[in-house]
């Protein structure tokens, strides 16, 4: 049991970094962990599985987790599509929209950059840092692979039946089309990206302290989630100048020397706790008293809270 522990945490990480801490249901909702987490946490672990076995690294994850983001919110949500999901009347299509596609791109980007920057990397890069040891070995043998996929399958379908119970919108044929091109393809380009799982540091700069790391991607994390859907084409140029720059300032500090294991922590921790203190500026999405949303996002915080102690005490650099 010690063995595939990590394979666990990870399985209900995932939605409750995707969904409780981000604020969407409160604590009373925890029972809908065992709906959730197939599709989240077993998407989550897939790839975090499959990257560890092949000897790749957090570039494939993410390229990975990208594809995840499109599968669910093209295939098994369609809110890429859907003018009203759910009839919850929120408008998501409005801000941004591209007539031609079908599309709001602000609904795009902003969800896409959701999961695979939340959903998928954080709740790994966390998990990840509990198990420093075993960071980049596989926890699950090949049976526990195929459950993994099993209820990974599972999840989708559950999620797709429960879509169209309650909204039978459907997109259209060419939608489904080029959503499947673009998440096959960018599955093909996970997989052409190097295999190593470490970089050689290059020259004699050290990378930043992780402090700072954490504080980037807390400010670059609650820039994205403040910033107003409102101003439409803007955000989305806002969006992509975060998401550029995080890439970019990772990939040149991950390449300096004494880049290690509390540095991910720090740019997981940091991203982490954006969700966590924006969740108290956000109703969840289903009906809840406000003192019992405030409660939940104190739990949920503090949760996360303990849990970057934890992984920080496990990660502190040798004396």
């Amino acid at each position: 049991m010690r063995r595939v522990a990590p394979a666990i945490g990870l399985f209900f990480v995932a939605p409750l970094v995707s969904e409780f801490l981000l604020g969407d249901f409160p604590i009373t909702f925890l029972p809908l962990l065992i709906v959730l987490a197939p599709m989240y946490g077993g998407g989550a672990l897939l790839i975090r599985e499959v990257v560890r076995r092949t000897g790749r690294g957090w570039p494939c994850i993410l390229t990975l987790a990208f594809a995840y983001a499109i599968f669910e919110e093209a295939f098994t949500t369609q809110t890429l599509f859907n003018p009203n999901y759910l009839h919850l009347n929120l408008g998501l299509l409005k801000p941004a929209y591209i007539p031609a596609l079908g599309i709001g791109m602000w609904w795009t980007v902003f969800v896409l950059t959701l999961h695979t920057v939340w959903s998928v990397s954080v709740s790994i890069g966390l998990v990840e840092a509990l198990v420093p040891k075993r960071a980049n070995q596989p926890w699950l043998g090949r049976p526990g692979l195929i459950v993994t996929a099993a209820l990974f399958v599972l999840g989708a379908v559950i999620s797709t039946r429960f879509a169209l119970k309650s909204d039978p919108f459907l997109a259209s044929r060419a939608q489904f089309t080029w959503s499947a091109i673009a998440c096959l393809a960018v599955i093909v380009l996970a997989f052409r990206l190097p295999r190593t799982t470490t970089v050689q540091p290059s020259g004699n700069a050290a990378a930043p302290s992780p402090w700072v790391v954490g504080a980037a991607a807390l400010v670059a994390g609650s820039i994205f989630l403040v910033t107003p859907r409102e101003w439409a084409w803007r955000a989305v140029g806002i969006y992509l100048v975060l998401d550029v720059a995080m890439i970019a300032a990772v990939y040149l500090w991950s390449q300096r020397a004494r880049w290690d294991g509390r540095h991910r922590l720090a740019l997981a921790g940091g991203a982490a706790l954006a969700y966590a203190w924006h969740a108290f500026l956000q109703a969840p999405v289903v009906p809840s008293s406000a003192v019992v949303n405030r409660i939940s996002n104190a739990v949920f915080a503090l949760a996360l809270i303990v849990l970057l102690v934890i992984a920080a005490r496990r990660n502190a650099a040798p004396a």
